[in-house]
């Protein structure tokens, strides 16, 4: 049986939360999970701190772990025009992250991912931590919930594929 290893990438502009799963078969394995986290508000020059940040840590991540796949969540519908915005930055440099390693890329909505991983498209967060903790076999649920749904987008792609 052929070992693949995705890496989850769920994009924030505050956190953005990875989560890398080794699939052999139809098992599943945590492997790594976390956040890139404390980006605080602070003066319009501090955006693009944040992106830097985000971009540099996911290319560290990436670098240690050598994805055969990587698997972003796609933008949701937000409300705020300046909140999608701000949104579609993190994942332009998650996207860049991700090309530069190399591995192939996919991207699935926050329905499908919710769809695939619980069984239910309109799932809140409680749901997704559990189910991830459930597949996984984790002792515990996977915090911060950034990083849950990020190995639950990387779930998503291995029970589709």
């Amino acid at each position: 049986m052929t070992q693949t290893v995705v890496f989850g990438i769920d994009p924030g502009s505050r956190t953005t939360g990875f989560g890398v799963i080794d699939v052999e078969g139809n098992k599943l394995r945590c492997v790594d999970y976390g956040a890139v986290k404390g980006m605080r508000r602070g003066g319009e020059n501090d955006f693009p701190r944040r992106l830097r940040r985000i971009y540099r840590e996911l290319c560290l991540s990436l670098q240690k772990y050598c994805p055969d796949v990587v698997v972003v969540e796609e933008v949701f519908h937000a409300v705020n025009s300046r909140t999608a915005l701000r949104l579609g930055e993190a994942r332009g440099v998650a996207l860049l992250a991700a090309a530069e390693s190399g591995a192939q890329i996919f991207e699935y909505s926050p329905l499908e991912v919710k769809k695939s991983v619980v069984g239910y498209g309109r799932a809140d967060k409680q749901q997704v931590q559990k189910m991830v903790s459930v597949l996984l076999h984790l002792d515990r649920t996977p915090q911060p919930h950034d990083a849950a749904d990020a190995l639950a987008i990387a779930i998503c792609h291995a029970l589709r594929s």
